[in-house]
C-alpha cells in the first residue's frame, strides 16, 4: 500500500475515539461488498476499519442501529467480545465525501476459514449458529430495519434475473442455457416452502463459513462477524447459508464441478452442533430446513447469474466470467443437496425434533 493511501486511512482514523498515532494497514480482499482493512499497531492487528458500501447499504444509520443492538446482546454472552468505536461526535460511523467508515476491534487469536474438511469446525459452526439465534430469539423484528430489503426473497431475485436476461447480450444468453434450465427444474421444489407458518427471527443472513471466527488454539467457535445483514428473516436462511459452505469443501467459484460434493459427515456434525446449542426450533422451522439447504446455494447462484448477465455490476470480480463460474458451482451444490433431501430430513428430525 502506498504512502498516500496510508495517510488517507490514518486521516479517517483520527476521527474515532482511539489513541491517536500513525498506524499501518493490511487490506482484506475476501469480502465482495465493503472495503476492509486490518489496522496494525507495531505490526500487530488492533482494529478493523471498513468503508461501508452505500450503494448496497443505503441506510447506514439504520444498519449501525441493528449492528449495535446485536453487538450488545452477543457481547453479554460471549468470551470473545468486540467493540464498536464511536467518533468524537459519539456516532458509530464517520462520513467523509459521501463515504461512511466504521471501526471495530480485532478479535485476538482468531482465525476464519473459506472452506474446511474438519468435522470439529462443522460442529462448532452449528453450535455458533444455534447460540446466535438462542440469544436473539426474544428480539422484536420490528426494532430492526431491513438493511437490504427482501435480501433473500425468491420472487425479487427471479424478477431481477428475468430483467437481466431480457437485456443481456445474445452471447451471454447462449452461454447460460444449462443454468436457465436448472432454474426452471428447481423452482417447483423451492416453492413448497410455506413462509406463512414460519416465525420471523432476527437472522444474520450471511452465515457463510468465512463470516465465523474460531480460536487459533482450539478451533472453538468464537463469534459471527460481518453483521451488516442482521435483520428479520427465517431460521432456514442462516441454516442453509452455513451448510452450503460446510458440506462443499471448495470455493464457490470452483471451475471443476467434479470437485463439488455433499459431505454427509460434515452435515451430521453441523446438525449435532445446532442440537447442543439449546436453540428452540418450531416444528414448521424444522420441516423448512430441507428446503433451506437447497434454497441458499440456489439463490446465491441465481444472484451471481443475474450479475453476470448485468455485466458484473454488484459483486467484485477478478475476471470476466467469475460470476458465471460462481453460478455454475452454486447450482451444482444446490443440485447435490437436493439429491440428499431424504437423507437430510431423516437426520434433522432425529436430532432436532426431540
Amino acid at each position: 500500500m502506498d504512502n498516500s493511501n496510508i495517510s488517507n486511512l490514518n486521516s479517517v482514523l483520527q476521527n474515532f475515539s482511539i489513541l491517536q498515532k500513525v498506524y499501518n494497514f493490511d487490506p482484506v480482499n475476501v469480502g465482495l461488498i465493503n472495503c476492509t482493512y486490518i489496522v496494525l499497531e507495531l505490526n500487530e492487528p488492533k482494529y478493523i476499519l471498513q468503508k461501508i458500501n452505500t450503494d448496497v447499504f443505503k441506510n447506514v444509520e439504520g444498519l449501525m442501529h441493528n449492528y449495535n443492538n446485536v453487538a450488545k446482546l452477543l457481547n453479554s454472552n460471549s468470551s470473545s467480545r468486540f467493540k464498536i468505536y464511536n467518533t468524537h461526535e459519539n456516532k458509530s460511523f464517520y462520513t467523509l465525501n459521501n463515504n461512511c467508515w466504521r471501526l471495530i476491534s480485532f478479535v485476538k487469536n482468531s482465525i476464519n476459514y473459506n472452506t474446511t474438511s474438519e468435522g470439529k469446525i462443522a460442529f462448532e459452526a452449528g453450535k455458533l449458529i444455534g447460540n446466535f439465534h438462542a440469544l436473539l430469539q426474544n428480539e422484536n423484528p420490528n426494532n430492526y430495519i431491513e438493511t437490504i430489503p427482501k435480501f433473500h426473497d425468491l420472487q425479487l431475485r427471479l424478477n431481477q434475473f428475468e430483467h437481466a436476461y431480457k437485456n443481456a447480450s445474445l452471447n451471454k444468453i447462449n452461454s447460460t442455457k444449462d443454468e436457465v434450465d436448472f432454474i426452471h427444474e428447481t423452482l417447483p421444489f423451492l416453492k413448497q416452502l410455506n413462509h406463512s407458518i414460519l416465525p420471523k427471527r432476527i437472522c444474520h443472513n450471511d452465515t457463510k463459513l468465512n463470516n465465523m471466527l474460531f480460536s487459533k488454539n482450539s478451533n472453538k467457535a468464537l463469534c459471527l462477524i460481518d453483521l451488516d445483514t442482521v435483520m428479520p428473516g427465517f431460521f432456514y436462511y442462516d441454516f442453509g447459508d452455513a451448510l452450503r459452505t460446510l458440506v462443499n469443501g471448495v470455493m464457490e467459484d470452483e471451475k471443476d464441478l467434479e470437485k463439488i460434493s455433499f459431505n454427509t459427515a460434515m452435515f451430521e456434525q453441523f446438525i449435532k452442533g445446532i442440537k447442543v446449542s439449546g436453540i428452540k426450533i418450531t416444528k414448521p422451522e424444522i420441516e423448512s430446513l430441507q428446503y433451506g439447504a437447497v434454497y441458499m446455494p440456489f439463490i446465491h447462484g441465481l444472484r451471481a447469474l443475474t450479475d453476470y448477465l448485468n455485466n458484473n455490476i454488484y459483486y467484485q470480480v477478478s475476471y470476466e466470467n467469475q460470476n458465471l463460474d460462481r453460478c455454475k458451482s452454486l447450482f451444482k451444490s444446490a443440485e447435490l443437496t437436493k439429491e440428499n433431501v431424504s437423507y437430510m430430513n431423516g437426520i434433522i428430525k432425529k436430532e432436532l425434533q426431540g
